[in-house]
């Protein structure tokens, strides 16, 4: 989870498509018990989640994380404790747990101490106190990394919902991670789901951010996404000149090259050879 470029979420009553998820391509997957599911039909998303997740004879498990209700919702405690039950049985299929609507690095402490250390824990940052706590969460022992709900924290300030609008808050998500020394966020998820072009442009602008990854809500945004986190041949080139280029402040293509800009070469040459 630490490393996933791509997160795709399926919704946690449709255990149908959660092994199609799985085959997407996706660097994981996320059942959600959350928005996806309408109220009346939680419990029974519980149930196929968790069936879901448990080692069959015939098969393996989906591998997945999940993200579970609010904090504050009457589901929450019920969903913890049956995920958490169920990742101690052998080859449980749970790889981690997203907190929506995240804001108390208190709760966040207090979940982090019940879950196995090998689970991952992902805060999802959708409010104005969310991001005004954002490093608080950050810091808290064991999260993995952030990721932005865009949506809801538009809908909360009241802002327009598009990219740009919110700029500064992606911002703040990627200095937050950075500087509690964990994983770069993951982006929210692009609106567009047949635009390709539009997902993928998405996705650029939260690479250029600083983002490490990104959310996905349909399996068609996945290679989308995932091009647009990988170098291409330009940016691979353009590394590979800075490198040949180093061991002082030179020019290269007219553009002065010091020890920054020869890290910020091999940090591309890596995500290169890391797709091959």
């Amino acid at each position: 989870m630490a490393a996933a470029v791509t997160a795709l979420f399926v919704p946690g009553d449709r255990p149908e498509r959660f092994a199609k998820a799985a085959a997407a391509g996706a660097g994981v997957v996320i059942i959600d018990l959350e928005d996806a599911v309408a109220p009346d039909a939680k419990a029974g998303a519980l149930a196929a989640v968790l069936e879901g997740l448990a080692p069959t004879r015939g098969g393996d498990p989906v591998r997945a994380l999940v993200r579970v209700n609010p904090m504050d919702s009457k589901q929450y405690d019920a969903e913890i404790t049956a995920l958490l039950s169920s990742a101690e049985t052998p080859e449980s299929g749970l790889v981690g747990i997203v907190v929506p609507k995240a804001e108390d690095a208190d709760a966040l402490k207090l979940l982090r101490a019940r879950m196995p250390v090998h689970l991952a824990l992902v805060p999802l940052v959708e409010s104005a106190l969310g991001m005004v706590n954002a490093l608080e969460l950050a810091r808290v022992p064991g999260v993995t990394r952030l990721a932005f709900g865009a949506i809801d924290f538009a809908l909360d300030i009241n802002a327009d919902g598009g990219d740009r609008f919110l700029d500064q808050a992606r911002a703040q998500l990627v200095l937050a991670s950075r500087a509690a020394g964990i994983g770069a966020p993951l982006d929210s998820p692009s609106i567009d789901i047949t635009d390709a072009g539009a997902v993928a442009d998405s996705a650029r602008l939260a690479r250029n951010f600083g983002f490490g990854g990104k959310l996905c809500i349909h399996p068609i945004q996945v290679a989308a996404v995932h091009g647009a986190f990988t170098p291409t041949k330009a940016d691979v080139e353009w590394a590979l000149s800075v490198i040949r280029a180093e061991g002082g402040a030179v020019q290269v293509s007219g553009q002065m090259i010091d020890r920054p800009v020869t890290e910020r070469a091999k940090r591309i040459l890596q995500r290169a050879e890391k797709e091959q």
